[in-house]
């Protein structure tokens, strides 16, 4: 018995069914290998940010103005090439080729970009003087050229792929969720591994080398998909009108603006969870991105087959908005807590403080900032799928590319500038919500076909933001920073850059205020801070060769560095270069401080150091620093050798660098550094003690002859010696006991060390120091003490210096007791010192006498 034939199909049906599944195929294999290159392209793209960013900060300043417009025009860049490639892209011969074209002009004019930028602070500064606003043409195009290339990545791919248009949305998605998870690895790497290891330029030709791999593999994939696949019909779903297409532009612009709003609210007030470290604004932008790819990724399958996505899209806007606000509406305590526990299981599993901190780290980021960015990342798919049109690919995913990235532009600008400072933290997150709220029933208002369920709870939860950002309190992040430090908040401002507070603390007897940035304390205005940061200013002035007139202090803080020179009759000028105008209104909650605020004798200049030495061709016979640790991020330009060179350049013949040398924060190797980096541009220099956690390096270009004589004179000035001996420094001879070493004993600590450079900023992103860890190293300094080497001095004064110096280490000997947890020695030698000199209140301080006045 014959088996019935199949059935024969036309021919034509066969080959349009081969041509379909060789579409597919093709399809499915050009979108691995495309979210590969994005990935890769995203990694170096990142890496470039934060090195670009960090150089921007010194050629414009840190001012939030002048990072604002430079990180703008990276964005605007990005923008522009979004735009301009998209189109050219739906008119290459082949998109795979375009591609690997950007991908090579990445490589070369991103390392041009760093390079330029490492040399762009003394032609920018030059420039501004003499041209205006026309200057910020240098910085603006250096960053903004490659990232016009970076821009263009996205779309060019987006038409490499091109299909069939029903699957736009879900290749839009997951190109995008692997562009961005690319970045998050990228973000990481550049602050864990990259610049601590290969610094600035050794990070940027790490990125240009991922940009050229990204380019071969274009080349390589690009000969098996040369031909690109032409769009046919769409099946699941219609296309969108033109008017639709441009509704949903306009709303994810505004979804763009409420995104980088949201980041730079974020950034400030998440702080105080955190720390000023690189490592925390790595985790928190890592957390960032990671809300954005995931949530791309998870609606990628389905956003292709979604009904209502209109509905869909509105619900991501407003749930991102209305969860954001009712996050930190939520915190409290328990977040310290949680914090802390999750560090201390870190620890002890894996042993490293750096793991266990970073642990830290992620939970209050992961507490306040991943689900709104899973939200918002969720509906790039959408948005992809309601305003691209097939057969315009690149010209529509570039679109959306730039008028996002332009309304980020624009979020971030209003939100730094404008709405933090106007309204607070918590009020700008209330008008986000409630402008999330608004986008979304824009978008089931005129959206074509948007579901009842949408229509309904779009306009209820938009009310219920309204409704929380109303009932949350002004001050709930300045009531939880008071309570989580024990202590009560005295001045609280959220200001253009960043939150400044004042804290009351201590003990009923010993109440001291602390000075709170960003959340991490700065200092205070208790003995110690008092002892070192008078030091600080008077100590030069009176070792000082000549006769010294003008004075500059970097970082005002508490006031009681630029308070000091106040005591000095001798300075004509004081100038005091101050980033913060929070900082300055915050002065007067500190003792000790001379006023200085209010202060007709004093010029407060609110620009960064660096920028004030750049711009100022003003000589001073002293230059003091009291910037926040090295450690801290952004600061340690303050601590480079090519800051001590421009420093040096603005000295009068006989002039002196003093800065601040803390030990408690960073390791031996990195302490190293810092004096190493000083020595390189300072032959004469020596080092003085100002209190146990803080030295001081003195320099100069000439040599510093210490004349007792004038230095007998100088402290013999009624407010020079009525200052000091409120601070435990009662004598010539007293003040000369902190003497330590010379230049001679300073090159033997720093031996071999690395200096401190521009493009090598290692010690930023150094692990977290044990607390055990700065016994040795003060330790190994005072080991270095000798005698200081005085002109005209007497046996006298040698032998009062000595005794002094004496008392002053036995006490330092109880601090290191103290570290030891040694009580029954520490009570040996706090006797000692206290039978040696009973009066003195620096040391009355540790035993409960009063404090200074």
């Amino acid at each position: 018995m014959k088996r019935p034939r199949a059935a024969r199909q036309p021919a034509t049906s066969v080959s349009a069914a081969a041509g379909a599944d060789a579409r597919v195929r093709r399809g499915s294999a050009g979108l691995r290998q495309a979210a590969a290159l994005l990935c890769l392209s995203g990694v170096a793209g990142l890496v470039y940010q934060v090195l670009w960013i960090k150089q921007l900060s010194l050629v414009v300043g840190v001012d939030v103005h002048a990072v604002t417009i430079g990180v703008s025009a990276f964005f605007g860049g990005l923008a522009l090439g979004g735009w301009a490639v998209g189109r050219l892209a739906d008119r290459a011969a082949s998109a795979w080729r375009l591609y690997l074209w950007l991908e090579v002009a990445i490589a070369v004019l991103g390392i041009a970009a760093t390079l330029a930028l490492a040399h762009a602070a003394a032609p920018f500064a030059w420039l501004e003087v003499r041209a205006g606003a026309a200057a910020w043409v240098l910085p603006l195009a250096l960053v903004g050229l490659p990232a016009i290339a970076m821009g263009g990545t996205l779309p060019a791919l987006m038409r490499a792929l091109r299909g069939d248009g029903v699957t736009l949305g879900a290749n839009g998605g997951r190109l995008y969720a692997a562009n961005t998870a690319g970045a998050i690895a990228g973000t990481l790497l550049a602050a864990f591994v990259l610049i601590p290891l290969l610094g600035i330029t050794g990070s940027a030709l790490v990125a240009a080398a991922l940009n050229a791999l990204a380019a071969l593999g274009a080349w390589w994939f690009g000969r098996a998909l040369a031909d690109p696949v032409e769009a046919a019909p769409a099946q699941a779903s219609a296309p969108c009108a033109s008017g639709q297409r441009v509704l949903a532009l306009t709303l994810y612009a505004l979804a763009g603006a409420i995104a980088l709003g949201y980041e730079v609210v974020w950034s400030q007030a998440i702080v105080q969870f955190l720390s000023t470290r690189a490592f925390a604004f790595a985790v928190m932008l890592a957390t960032y991105l990671a809300g954005l790819t995931i949530g791309s990724l998870v609606v990628a399958r389905r956003v292709d087959r979604a009904r209502d996505p209109w509905g869909v899209f509105a619900l991501l806007v407003v749930g991102a908005g209305l969860v954001a606000l009712v996050e930190f509406a939520w915190l409290g305590e328990w977040l310290p807590a949680a914090q802390q526990l999750v560090s201390q299981r870190a620890l002890g599993a894996t042993g490293n403080l750096l793991v266990a901190t970073c642990a830290s780290f992620a939970v209050a980021a992961l507490c306040i900032v991943l689900v709104p960015t899973l939200l918002l990342g969720a509906a790039f798919p959408y948005v992809v799928r309601l305003s691209v049109d097939p057969s315009r690919t690149g010209t529509g995913v570039g679109a959306v590319l730039a008028l996002n990235t332009l309304g980020g532009i624009a979020g971030s600008v209003l939100a730094g500038v404008w709405l933090v400072p106007a309204l607070g933290v918590i009020h700008t997150l209330g008008v986000l919500a409630c402008a999330s709220g608004l986008v979304a029933i824009l978008a089931v208002a005129f959206g074509d076909g948007a579901g009842r369920r949408a229509r309904f709870a779009i306009p209820l939860l938009a009310v219920v933001a309204l409704i929380v950002a109303v009932a949350t309190p002004v001050d709930r992040l300045a009531a939880l920073l008071a309570k989580t430090r024990g202590g009560d908040l005295v001045f609280y401002e959220e200001s253009r850059g960043a939150t400044v507070a004042v804290v009351e603390q201590g003990k009923a007897t010993q109440r001291f205020h602390r000075l709170y940035i960003q959340g991490v304390s700065n200092s205070g205005d208790t003995m110690t801070s008092l002892r070192y940061m008078r030091l600080q200013a008077l100590l030069p002035l009176i070792v000082h060769n000549g006769t010294p007139r003008a004075s500059l202090v970097i970082g005002l803080g508490t006031g009681i560095t630029a308070g000091a020179t106040l005591q000095y009759p001798g300075l004509e000028q004081r100038v005091v270069a101050e980033l913060l105008p929070a900082v300055v209104r915050a002065v007067p909650e500190f003792q000790g401080n001379f006023d200085v605020s209010r202060s007709p004798q004093v010029d407060i200049r609110l620009r960064d150091g660096r920028r004030e030495l750049l711009q100022s061709a003003q000589r001073y016979d002293l230059i003091t620093l009291e910037p926040p640790p090295p450690s801290a991020s952004g600061v340690v330009n303050l601590y480079s050798r090519e800051f001590y060179q421009l420093a040096a350049a603005r000295l009068q013949t006989g002039g002196i660098v003093a800065q601040w040398l803390p030990l408690p924060t960073q390791n031996r190797d990195d302490t190293r550094s810092l004096v190493r980096s000083f020595l390189d541009v300072f032959p004469h220099a020596t080092l003085w003690t100002t209190e146990l956690h803080e030295m001081l390096l003195v320099g100069s270009l000439q040599p510093m002859t210490l004349d007792a004589s004038s230095i007998a004179s100088r402290f013999a000035q009624p407010q020079v010696s009525a200052a000091l001996r409120a601070v435990g420094v009662a004598s010539p001879a007293a003040l000369l006991a902190t003497y330590v070493t010379d230049r001679a004993g300073l090159d033997w600590f720093a031996g071999d060390a690395p200096a401190v450079t521009d493009d090598r900023p290692r010690i930023e992103y150094t692990g977290w120091v044990r607390r055990q860890d700065f016994p040795p190293v003060l330790s190994e300094l005072l080991d270095l003490t000798g005698d200081p080497p005085l002109k005209g001095a007497s046996d006298t004064l040698y032998q009062d210096i000595r005794r002094e110096r004496a008392t002053l280490h036995t006490f330092y000997a109880a601090g290191l007791d103290a570290y030891r947890g040694d009580r029954a020695q520490w009570m040996r030698d706090i006797d000692t010192v206290m039978r040696a000199d009973p009066e003195n209140p620096y040391y009355n301080w540790f035993t409960g006498g009063r404090p200074a006045h």
